[in-house]
């Protein structure tokens, strides 16, 4: 953490951040709780490396990316965990004479004696980053196994009292904790606990991909799912009918929260968390990682005062997070804003968000009715589910009102229809719609390790079915993608391939999600022949004729870019 004044002057001789304009970010941040370096560094105000580069020039100390580093473990951990975290220090070389540390603080000089004391070595301090100290932190976590220490466990019975007291026992509530910090850790958005005949496997899913992280023996499982039950306030002694419920947890200062699912399955009960930052912010249009003219669309069409914006794309591909981009633009203290969610996933300042509840018959539509009583001018609404939702929708969207919502349908094409499949009356469905977004998402290459190649032979003839070349050859110098003379077919074209052995990729070669688009403007043309009869196939003759970009070429120039790889593309898009 930079002191007040070595902050205040780099951000005025380096970054031309007036006193006046930096008296002020004091004011905001000391209503946030916030130090000035955290309220400037969290909206952006600052580049993080460029400031912590020109302090660390200023405190003549060297600057050093500990993500270009490769830390062997036995040097990580000459400083324990809990001094790392709780001093924001890393150690990341050793000779026998010396520890090289990397470090907010340089000033901080009983921690840097205790080290030089505890380790027999010289200290040598290199000023970091916090996003670089935080990154490498999770180093410490990078084996499950390591931290879980099972000793005690005995058989647990389904009686209350036994589960009870079982959930109760620091052995499970050691496992549990750490199941849980280290999804955190590994950055995971799904953790499945899922109990097999001898033993229950853990899973998590990160970058969209499951992946076994530990087996857990057989006698931990009625006291896991006990512990689970207890933080989500479930009942404990059900074991027969699905559970729903959540629970929020601290991890290095931050808060998250986890949405959690019981089902009754052939070996006991399989749980799956859902884990969600909560001080997440909405995504711009472009950190999505929508192409200039597509962004450009979705610009322009949500300048209409009224109408429906509706995202597309199967479940996990990233729709309510562009919905929430997409209220991050329209969220102005001059509208009202209402949303209801299943759940509640991103909390917004300024927004009025309702949660559905089952147990009350708070539905979606029941939502949407009260919204129309609440002086509206934007409704979010999480799932057109139904004909009963999809119709106060549309007559929302005809009454001055902007609704966004997402339905399950594999392209941008086939919504319409889909709407119709409800019931929905064509002429209402194409009046009101007025853009329509389909996206998946993909895994991003590790750029300090994308690889050059070409695509195999099956990879080239598979995609050579789904495009067509002349297309691409256009898309790709629209989008100021150079190609050299010899790439003149799929077969000889240069994408690019993970290199798995980089550190922060987690060893995959891939780090991150991004997401490829379709965005399908319902344009007069679309509207005047959009009838009952209408077929998805005659929907894509119309977009394709007003050059809009299908998902699997927006994918293919992404790969072209080094973004991502055509496996991840032909991955998410094949149907």
């Amino acid at each position: 953490m930079l002191d007040h004044n070595t902050l205040a002057c780099i951000a005025k001789e380096v970054f031309a951040i007036t006193e006046n304009t930096i008296s002020s970010y004091e004011e905001k941040a000391k209503k946030q709780d916030k130090t000035l370096e955290d309220y400037m560094l969290g909206e952006s105000l600052v580049d993080e490396n460029t400031l912590y580069q020109e302090a660390a020039a200023r405190l003549c100390v060297p600057f050093v990316r500990l993500s270009e580093k490769e830390i062997m473990r036995d040097v990580l951990q000459m400083i324990p965990p809990t001094v790392a975290q709780t001093h924001k220090i890393i150690a990341f070389n050793l000779t026998d004479a010396e520890i090289f540390l990397a470090l907010l603080d340089v000033t901080d000089l009983q921690m840097i004696e205790f080290i030089q004391k505890k380790t027999g070595r010289k200290p040598i301090l290199h000023l970091t980053t916090p996003s670089e100290i935080k990154e490498t932190l999770t180093q410490y976590h990078a084996n499950l196994d390591q931290d879980i220490t099972i000793t005690q466990l005995t058989e647990t019975k389904k009686s209350t009292g036994e589960l009870k007291k079982a959930a109760e026992e620091l052995p499970i509530i050691n496992i549990v904790n750490s199941i849980l910090e280290h999804a955190v850790y590994e950055n995971a958005s799904d953790i499945h606990i899922e109990p097999a005949e001898n033993d229950v496997v853990v899973r998590y899913r990160v970058d969209g991909i499951l992946k076994s992280v530990m087996a857990l023996p057989d006698s931990a499982k009625n006291g896991i799912i006990a512990r689970v039950k207890i933080l989500s306030s479930l009942k404990i002694d059900e074991h027969m009918v699905p559970q729903d419920g959540r629970f929020k947890i601290q991890v290095q200062d931050e808060k998250y929260s986890f949405r959690v699912s019981i089902i009754p399955v052939y070996d006991g009960e399989k749980v799956v968390l859902r884990l969600l930052h909560e001080g997440t912010k909405p995504l711009t249009l472009g950190e999505l990682g929508l192409l200039p003219k597509a962004k450009e669309t979705i610009e322009r069409t949500l300048k209409k005062p009224h109408g429906m914006v509706l995202v597309t794309g199967p479940t996990g591909s990233g729709k309510t997070t562009t919905l929430y981009s997409i209220l991050g633009i329209l969220n102005t203290p001059d509208v009202n804003i209402s949303t209801i969610e299943d759940p509640v996933e991103y909390h917004v300042d300024g927004i009025n968000q309702s949660q559905v509840n089952a147990r009350t018959g708070f539905t979606f539509a029941k939502g949407l009715r009260a919204f129309l009583r609440q002086d509206p001018d934007i409704m979010m609404v999480g799932e057109i589910r139904d004909q009963e939702t999809a119709e106060i929708a549309i007559h929302a969207a005809m009454t001055g009102h902007l609704v966004l919502s997402t339905l399950h349908t594999n392209n941008a094409a086939g919504t319409l229809p889909r709407l119709i499949d409800m019931g929905i009356p064509p002429f209402l469905i194409s009046s009101t719609t007025n853009v329509i977004v389909a996206q998946r998402l993909v895994r991003k290459l590790e750029e300090k390790t994308a690889t050059p190649t070409t695509l195999e032979k099956q990879q080239a003839e598979e995609l050579e079915t789904l495009i067509d070349m002349k297309t691409l050859f256009t898309l790709l110098k629209e989008h100021d993608i150079s190609l050299k003379k010899e790439e003149t077919s799929l077969a000889n074209m240069v994408f690019y391939t993970p290199e798995p052995t980089c550190v922060t990729a987690k060893n995959t070669g891939y780090k991150g999600r991004i997401g490829i688009y379709e965005v399908l403007e319902i344009t007069d043309e679309i509207s005047d022949s959009f009838t009952e009869k209408t077929s998805e196939e005659d929907i894509k003759k119309l977009a394709k004729k007003q050059g809009v970009i299908s998902m699997i070429y927006d994918g293919i120039i992404k790969a072209k870019q080094g973004i991502t790889t055509i496996d991840e593309v032909l991955r998410v898009t094949r149907e």
